[in-house]
């Protein structure tokens, strides 16, 4: 056996593999429906962001330098991250592939000779 780190495909789904048998192992999948996967992924989400509530811009910037901060940050990143991963199998999507496509759509609707350093939406660009 080799000591090489997995590929970026292979790690994925050894991450979705073992989120999957952790979920199955406490029978939750019968909780993981799609209403219930958004609603915890909103939660989540709104975890992370408070981690910035009351902070500044400037404040914020400087927020990475924090290890428990960034400690937090990662901890609720990941929830979300295994909220999406749980939504893909819900719905049969492969998330990385999604997720690639999705840049594509978004290079189109934000060419870079339109868009670079705006933060305009694609239709005001």
């Amino acid at each position: 056996m080799t000591n090489t780190p997995a590929s970026g495909g292979d790690r994925y789904e050894q991450l979705r593999d073992a989120m999957l048998a952790f979920r199955d192992a406490r029978d939750w999948k019968q909780f993981h429906d799609a209403k219930n996967l958004a609603e915890g992924l909103s939660v989540e989400a709104a975890e992370l962001l408070e981690i910035f509530l009351w902070k500044t811009t400037d404040e914020s910037r400087e927020m990475p330098s924090d290890p428990a901060v960034r400690a937090k940050v990662s901890e609720e990143v990941a929830d979300c991250f295994l909220f999406c991963v749980l939504m893909a199998d819900a719905f049969g999507i492969d998330l990385v592939e999604a997720a690639m496509k999705k840049i594509k759509v978004n290079a189109q609707k934000y060419p870079v000779e339109k868009s670079r350093g705006r933060r305009d939406k694609y239709d005001a660009l």
